[in-house]
């Protein structure tokens, strides 16, 4: 079982503070901004702790002066607040990867389906993002590729905030969509896919070996809606990295340089993430593991007729109304991965 630990945290933080406090501690500009953000990082979580104490306490004392049901229901949604901000607290020591505490990239792309996935891509999108800001992250939009006759081929956002890519982390892989289709003029049931690739939005000062002449820079026209806003000139930038195949592309900037700028940043990010998935896999091999993460391993399905029912095949956990889940309900899939994962239970 994976708790919160407030005496280990606070052993930290004393740990952190003299380092902080210590001769010659801005020599190492990098070590230095390390251990400080960390600090802070680990200041905000105890805080945090001793505030959601303060408030159970004080419901605790709440419940034995209730005198009506009025008061009770009060209490009652009260307690389940705290009860959803203390899982997220519990959460938070779940994160210890190189990159958990900081930002993240998310991409979606259409899989097979034809215009089917690609309406899927576009469905996902929407859903990451109000997952996003009901949990109060910051994201941005950085290339959308619409697809020809609806949805998305690809879309990339960022997402800020802490613990934004450990959390999303959980959410890497094949997601299966199984419904009537709107696009089939017999109404048919269809099986639509769709990826989602998350990397960590590695800051600038991070050293990462990147040879110039593995690189293909292509310039492109950015596609729009039409009319007077639509970009003229090539603007958008695609970059692939030829020895891996990555391939990443901005357009949401109208000068050619900004985007190109963005897009080194997002290759940069998905050349970590890469690196990270190189030592999962000797890891998982010298522990006779075989990690799939191809299209045929799809993580989560996704069923809206002729039930409704959503389905995380990692660790079993279901929902009935899978269209809460595809407005943003996603905690409690999120929740299980993180910790079926941190016990071991899941790759």
């Amino acid at each position: 079982m994976i708790t919160f630990d407030p005496d280990g945290l606070r052993e930290r933080l004393a740990a952190l503070e003299e380092a902080m406090g210590a001769p010659g501690f801005w020599d190492d500009q990098k070590e230095a901004a390390r251990v400080s953000s960390e600090h802070a990082r680990l200041s905000r979580r105890l805080e945090r702790y001793e505030r959601l104490r303060g408030e159970a306490d004080d419901l605790g004392e709440l419940l034995v002066l209730a005198s009506d049901d009025g008061e009770l229901d009060e209490i009652q949604q009260s307690t389940l607040a705290l009860r959803g901000q203390l899982d997220r607290l519990q959460e938070d020591s779940l994160f210890s990867g190189e990159y958990d505490a900081g930002d993240a990239v998310v991409s979606i792309h259409a899989g097979t389906g034809g215009t089917d996935a690609q309406d899927w891509a576009e469905i996902m999108l929407r859903m990451y993002l109000r997952w996003a800001a009901e949990r109060g992250f910051e994201t941005e939009l950085i290339e959308v590729s619409p697809g020809e006759e609806a949805g998305l081929k690809s879309a990339t956002f960022t997402v800020e905030g802490e613990n934004a890519y450990g959390t999303l982390k959980a959410e890497r892989g094949v997601h299966r969509l199984v419904r009537l289709s709107p696009f089939d003029q017999a109404h048919r049931r269809h099986t639509s896919f769709a990826q989602v690739i998350v990397s960590p939005l590695v800051p600038d000062d991070v050293d990462l070996e990147l040879d110039e002449s593995d690189l293909r820079i292509d310039t492109y026209r950015a596609s729009g809606a039409g009319g007077q806003h639509v970009n003229k000139t090539d603007s958008a930038v695609r970059i692939t990295h030829v020895p891996t195949g990555i391939v990443v592309q901005c357009q949401n900037e109208r000068s050619q340089l900004s985007n190109r700028q963005t897009a080194m940043r997002i290759l940069r990010s998905r050349l970590a993430e890469h690196e990270l998935e190189r030592r999962e896999a000797e890891l998982a091999q010298e522990r006779g593991e075989v990690l799939d993460t191809g299209f045929g391993s799809q993580i989560r399905s996704y069923v809206l007729h002729p039930y409704q029912l959503v389905k995380d095949h990692r660790t079993d956990v279901e929902e009935g109304n899978a269209q809460a889940v595809l407005d943003g309900d996603l905690d409690k899939f999120i929740r299980a991965y993180l910790l079926a994962h941190a016990t071991g239970a899941v790759a």
